[in-house]
């Protein structure tokens, strides 16, 4: 996976922040070129009297537009392309956007109305996360407040499978881009409760993890140093809690196996790693 163009959906206030701040960090540690796009809706031109209402829409939402990529300017400097597009939805807007600048990733911040330090979802992030052609990041609230001073780390959310083998490859890509570690882990999830049955079958199933990290960590060390983690726990967001979260951290997740190809499609596993995850998710597209 390249780096070199990194695009970022901006919207005035804390949640077009939080995407700005974490595309300027990748910006500036892939050594990238930035766009910052402004998704505004479209104008819709009729002929008759109400021409000249909609010339006054029109006139005001390049205002809008024009002020919205002015305050991304104070964040983000002038070593950036900004630009303005018109669309119905704003998450379609981007991905057509990024297919014509040739864009690696879009960045992209929370939905308001979720909890500090954690991704919400809204109608842009859902647009994006079921049909763009390149990844997707995603940053937690309040991440412009204090931001890392770099990436520290890459982790990959791996299971067994094709489409997780080739984001494994892409996964230490980035961590070599990046020039950080790269750190496998597996979720296995139990219940609170185990009678002996269970025991064995999740002792028999933490060591298949185990031995899927070990398989899928080989070739990788030739480009980054690689951990391998298991993270037991009842729940998704208690098995990211089993384990420690560097300040600059990078989550990487793979696009669901039942999605279409070289396209983003989040499977059920990957929403509850973004719903429970406190730094920066990307989900790669689905590679044959």
């Amino acid at each position: 996976m390249k780096l070199d163009d990194v695009l970022a959906g901006y919207v005035p206030g804390p949640r077009g922040n939080d995407g700005l701040a974490l595309a300027v960090l990748l910006k500036r540690q892939a050594h990238a070129r930035l766009s910052v796009a402004y998704v505004r809706p479209p104008a819709v031109t009729t002929p008759g009297p109400a021409r000249a209402e909609e010339s006054a829409w029109l006139a005001y939402l390049r205002e809008q537009a024009d002020s919205a990529l002015a305050q991304a300017r104070e964040l983000a400097g002038d070593d950036a392309d900004y630009v303005v597009t018109a669309h119905r939805g704003s998450g379609r807007g981007l991905v057509e956007l990024a297919r014509r600048r040739g864009a690696d990733v879009v960045v992209i911040g929370p939905a308001p109305g979720g909890a500090k330090g954690r991704i919400s979802l809204g109608s842009t992030a859902d647009q994006l996360l079921h049909s763009s052609s390149v990844p997707v990041m995603l940053a937690p609230r309040g991440f412009a407040d204090a931001p890392p001073a770099a990436f520290d780390r890459v982790t990959l959310a791996y299971r067994r499978g094709p489409g997780c083998d080739q984001a494994v490859k892409v996964a230490a890509r980035t961590a070599a881009t990046l020039d950080v570690p790269l750190r496998l882990v597996t979720l296995v999830l139990s219940s609170g409760r185990r009678a002996r049955i269970e025991e064995e079958m999740l002792i028999r199933l933490r060591d298949q993890a185990a031995a899927d990290l070990r398989a899928a960590a080989r070739g990788q060390r030739r480009r980054s140093p690689v951990e391998v983690e298991v993270l037991e726990g009842r729940n998704v967001a208690q098995a990211l809690a089993a384990t420690s979260w560097l300040p600059g951290e990078m989550i990487i997740c793979a696009s669901s196996d039942t999605g279409p190809l070289r396209r983003v499609f989040l499977g059920d596993t990957s929403i509850k790693i973004l719903k429970a995850a406190t730094r920066p998710v990307m989900i790669l597209t689905r590679q044959p």
